[in-house]
């Protein structure tokens, strides 16, 4: 793999404000998940943190894609940057995104709302297998059953549609929600 130096690629906040204005941003999600033995879900990973407006709520792994940047690399970036440098993501071969979520700054357009910005999700279930401590702003990391993990996000205990990209997670996996 060619390294590609994406320190140029951050935009200044004025920058980033100016683009979200005029552009949708491409994002990734991820759901980390701990697998058994034969590859069936037995543990979600829910993120603890704050939003802007003193809330606080369970939310995935997720962050903008750089440019220049590889989807790949982006997932392992963000599952490091969130979980810690032992997390150890198993990126399949070819990543393909259990969907693709739209996110728009009017509520109601999709099931998805970001009230900053409109932008793309790809959004992704990536086993883990290392150990993982919250990081960033992150205040807590908590492994749930698929069960939990559903109740949650029906309940609407996840800021941001975070619980429908979990909802259609399990879906994928093959849980009822």
């Amino acid at each position: 793999m060619t390294e590609v130096d994406t320190t140029g690629a951050w935009l200044s906040r004025e920058d980033l404000d100016n683009a979200r204005d005029r552009l949708p941003i491409l994002y990734v999600h991820a759901i980390p998940v701990r697998v058994d033995d034969r590859g069936v879900v037995t543990h979600v990973g829910l993120l603890l943190r704050a939003d802007s407006d003193g809330g606080i709520g369970q939310e995935v792994v997720g962050g903008r894609v750089l440019y220049h940047e590889r989807i790949r690399d982006a997932l392992v970036r963000h599952v490091e940057s969130d979980l810690g440098p032992m997390a150890l993501p198993r990126i399949p071969l070819s990543p393909q995104p259990f969907t693709v979520a739209e996110f728009f700054p009017t509520p109601g357009v999709t099931p998805f709302h970001d009230p900053r910005q409109h932008a793309v999700s790809l959004a992704f279930v990536i086993a883990v297998s290392g150990d993982c401590r919250p990081q960033q702003d992150a205040l807590d990391l908590s492994w749930v059953t698929p069960e939990e993990a559903a109740s949650l996000a029906a309940r609407g205990e996840m800021p941001g549609s975070h619980g429908v990209l979990v909802r259609q997670a399990l879906a994928h996996v093959g849980f009822p929600v």
